[in-house]
């Protein structure tokens, strides 16, 4: 198979199959003292297996909250269970992207698909959270990113959290909203907050330390771990200033072949505005403006998906 190398193999599942919650692969666990519901979730792609490993950890650590309740989430098991080395990008889902169909009118709609079904039965859960780590990786082995969405409240949780690095706020897909963006979640009102982990290239042994390293930054940001244990567990922070990213273009390919100038794999700063950093059916794709940030360069290139996302950097917020 040509493309990187798979350096990690699913985690078995099968324990964590019942649940303890009522949904299958949600477990909960109440401290009976007063505080937030707080929850992390894996696996909204099926083939990105370091959120899932993550989760297994901290089951396995058996971590309880000190206050509030923490919830722990196996979304898309479907597409998981299709997992296939030989053709690891197969299982990215079964019949559509699950991290496209959060609104309403697709929720409460007709449609019966996989994802469809298994979001519907997951809503009760999501609803539930004041606060949301969701999960993933990447196709390119870039730097870890959280991805904050648009509001003042997820921009000043990601510093609060302070892990990874790079923080990179824009407003999701053109293609269908993400779980992050899902009702509450994306209004302006202080809570609830969503926030979501890039930990790395999707198949990378690195990734699910940066998974597990972002778990717990998260369960300290949201005071629901007792701090010497947070301390022991997750002691550093990413090393030097936090970067924030906002995203101002999200490159949508509309013809194709689209084919980049270079082999970008994110956070490339592109000095000078005007520069062609890919051609799409042959026309030109240029930057807006000097210092251009390009976010998480795709290898999905098909007409109607996200190439690439451009931002700026910004000074980071008050918290």
């Amino acid at each position: 198979m040509n493309g990187p190398r798979i350096e990690i193999t699913p985690p078995d599942l099968r324990p964590y199959r019942e649940g303890n919650s009522g949904i299958p692969y949600v477990w909960s666990f109440d401290s009976g003292r007063a505080g937030p519901h707080v929850g992390i979730n894996a696996l909204i792609h099926g083939n990105e297996l370091s959120g899932a490993w993550a989760l297994v950890r901290l089951l396995e650590l058996g971590l309880r909250p000190q206050c509030g309740r923490l919830s722990l989430s196996f979304a898309n098991i479907d597409a998981f269970s299709r997992f296939d080395a030989a053709d690891p990008t197969a299982s990215r889902f079964v019949e559509e992207d699950m991290n496209r169909l959060w609104r309403p009118e697709l929720l409460d709609g007709p449609a019966t698909t996989v994802e469809l079904r298994r979001a519907r039965e997951l809503l009760p859960h999501f609803r539930a959270l004041d606060f949301l780590l969701d999960l993933h990786s990447m196709q390119t082995a870039s730097a870890p990113l959280l991805l904050c969405g648009l509001t003042p409240k997820a921009r000043r949780f990601a510093r609060r959290m302070g892990y990874p690095a790079v923080v990179v706020a824009d407003a999701g897909h053109p293609g269908g909203v993400r779980l992050i963006d899902y009702g509450a979640f994306g209004a302006p009102r202080k809570k609830p907050v969503a926030v979501l982990l890039e930990a790395g290239q999707h198949w990378a042994r690195s990734s699910i330390d940066v998974a597990l390293a972002g778990c717990l930054h998260f369960l300290r940001a949201t005071a629901v771990l007792d701090p010497e244990l947070a301390m022991r567990l997750a002691p550093t922070r990413a090393g030097g200033r936090q970067r924030f990213i906002e995203v101002t273009h999200a490159v949508t390919v509309r013809r194709g072949p689209f084919l980049f100038k270079d082999g970008f794999r994110g956070l490339e700063v592109i000095d000078r505005a005007g520069t062609t950093i890919a051609t799409d059916g042959g026309e030109p794709v240029r930057t807006p403006y000097d210092r251009c940030v390009l976010v998480m360069p795709s290898r999905r290139l098909a007409p109607g998906l996200t190439a690439v996302r451009l931002g700026r950097e910004v000074p980071p917020p008050r918290i």
